[in-house]
């Protein structure tokens, strides 16, 4: 089946600030694909091509199979849209916005007016529907938003950053709508400064750095890449930790003196958990408390990212 999104090579230079130095992806589609990076990476600007917002200096991709240059406006008819700042008019209700989208995708008065109550319903904004958007809070904008931009069904949505700024009660509320978009068939493709949204979210997740996509997997599996599992360990006291640190030598992972704290690695199983404890303190003294860590996203993002040499541009 052919990708929802497929790019190669995608370069933009903005003067002498190369933006995206050779950007490749492929998204399967009724997927939820985020892309991560530090401000500056090229996430918006990577948005911004493949909606035909920007065009490339230089590569080819095709978004719902066609090509974002010569099939301009097919792409646009395939895909919606919502960006960081929300698009709705503020001095008009939730319907009437609702409406007013509608017929701007040439429904007739009666279907606009039929897809607005369908959209204010999915959306949880029956109640608010006749009140001006100026009156909403912030989580109610985002969903009026995303619901503005299903007014008619799209193959592809973005999503740049759509819960930033909202409190953790509204995001975990787009996190419902979002999953509930994945569940029937639509591939998003999701930019966001929240981790934790792309750990719960995504299907694959691809991290830029420099304009270029620096690692791509599954969450699990990018969390492999920088650690497996650690097994860290308080000591009883200096003498303990002295003597756990000169019996693991090498094997020792980041040793605090000060703490009496170390680690070791370790597969995560309860049996290996076990039979280490058992090695490195069969007298049940030496220890005082251990923890199982796994690696997390934060620290993916923090080994993988920050290291690009060319210099950027915040918010590109």
């Amino acid at each position: 089946m052919e990708p929802a999104i497929e790019a190669t090579g995608l370069t933009k230079s903005y003067g002498e600030v190369r933006v995206l130095a050779g950007v490749d992806l492929r998204v399967p589609r009724g997927s939820v694909f985020s892309l991560l990076g530090p401000n500056g990476a090229g996430k918006t600007t990577t948005v911004r091509i493949l909606t035909t917002l920007t065009t490339p200096d230089a590569g080819a991709a095709r978004v719902a199979g066609h090509d974002i240059v010569r099939e301009r406006a097919l792409v646009r008819r395939s895909i919606s849209l919502t960006g960081q700042s929300t698009a709705v008019d503020e001095l008009q209700t939730g319907a009437e916005n609702l409406r007013m989208f509608g017929r701007l995708c040439r429904l007739s008065g009666r279907a606009a007016a039929a897809r607005a109550n369908e959209l204010l319903e999915r959306f949880d904004l029956v109640e608010a529907g006749g009140r001006k958007v100026s009156t909403y809070s912030g989580g109610m904008r985002r969903r009026l938003d995303l619901a503005a931009s299903l007014i008619v069904a799209p193959a592809v949505i973005f999503l740049d950053e759509p819960t930033t700024g909202l409190d953790p009660r509204s995001r975990a509320e787009m996190w419902t709508v979002i999953t509930e978009l994945t569940r029937s068939g639509v591939t998003i493709f999701l930019t966001t400064q929240y981790l934790e949204e792309a750990d719960k979210l995504a299907d694959r997740i691809a991290l830029v750095d420099g304009g270029r996509i620096v690692a791509e997997g599954t969450s699990a599996q990018l969390k492999q890449r920088v650690s497996g599992h650690r097994l860290d360990l308080t000591l009883a006291d200096p003498v303990a930790f002295d003597a756990m640190t000169s019996y693991l030598g090498e094997r020792a992972l980041l040793p605090d003196q000060s703490r009496l704290t170390l680690s070791v690695s370790t597969d995560g199983s309860a049996g290996h958990v076990r039979a280490l404890l058992d090695e490195l303190d069969p007298a049940r003294r030496a220890v005082s408390r251990f923890t199982v860590h796994s690696a997390t996203l934060d620290e993916v993002f923090l080994a993988m990212t920050g290291n690009a040499t060319t210099k950027e541009t915040a918010g590109v």
